[in-house]
């Protein structure tokens, strides 16, 4: 089933205000609808397996550079602990594995341009553990009580603007009044993110110009610039990534192509 029919499945309460036009890939071009009220939602846990490589003394993990743990929550300490000291990961969420530190550091959030070679202007996602915590960073009084939790979580980015109150580190996406916002169907990923107390700056684990990657092995060269390679197995979604939907319109919507998705995926 295709990332727009799930949405929409979650949303059958939206009013489209046009035919909805479908691409090849079955996922409908931008288009508005108007937001009225709200739906259920569905959420499964984390596909994990892999073997540990890593070093140990007295059985105690070290912080080393590149080292590949299984991406399971009995993991997961030292990849909160090494977002919380300005360190940069590698995980799988429930579309492509990415890049992962914390979105409210500078530092880090430079670190993955760096590994990346990405332009600075070009604007990274955030990801938080729970639909509660978007509105730390990013505006949402101008939506439906519940439509977040009909659309979250799941393999969709929801655009929103930052908001005057927003704690996010200025440096993140500067110029940008908006921010991609995450909450992936995925229970390793989150775990992460609440534990580190904030969002996740999050893009995909490649170099910028590379296709994306669905396994570790994808991005084997990058490894030794993250303090963790979280290995989740290969990923049943493609290389297409998270659908767009773009909510910074009040009372409407947008969701991007996907067609034109894939186009700039290696571009990002």
């Amino acid at each position: 089933m295709n990332l727009s029919t799930r949405i929409t499945e979650k949303l059958p309460f939206l009013e489209v205000l046009g035919s909805p036009v479908f691409s090849s890939r079955g996922v409908s071009r931008p288009g508005c609808v108007h937001l009225k009220q709200p739906s259920l939602r569905t959420f499964s846990g984390v596909r994990a397996k892999t073997v540990a490589s890593f070093d140990s003394c007295d059985g105690a993990l070290k912080d080393g550079t590149g080292v590949v743990l299984p991406a399971t929550k009995e993991f997961a300490v030292q990849a909160i602990q090494s977002i919380k000291s300005g360190k940069v990961i590698a995980v799988p969420t429930d579309t492509l594995y990415g890049f992962a530190c914390d979105a409210c550091s500078r530092e880090a959030v430079n670190k993955i341009y760096e590994i990346k070679g990405r332009k600075l202007t070009s604007p990274l996602a955030i990801c938080v553990g729970d639909v509660s915590e978007i509105n730390r960073f990013a505006f949402t009084n101008h939506l439906p009580d519940t439509l977040l939790d009909a659309l979250l979580p799941g393999p969709v980015t929801l655009v929103l603007r930052r908001g005057e109150a927003s704690i996010l580190e200025k440096s993140l996406n500067p110029g940008i009044d908006s921010i991609g916002v995450r909450v992936p169907d995925s229970d390793f990923i989150r775990i992460i993110a609440r534990g580190s107390g904030s969002a996740l700056a999050l893009t995909s684990a490649n170099l910028t110009g590379h296709r994306s990657s669905v396994c570790i092995k994808d991005f084997e060269s990058l490894w030794g610039h993250c303090a963790y390679v979280y290995d989740g197995g290969e990923l049943p979604m493609g290389r297409a990534g998270s659908t767009i939907v773009d909510l910074t319109n009040p009372g409407k919507y947008k969701i991007k192509d996907l067609a034109v998705q894939e186009k700039k995926l290696l571009k990002s």
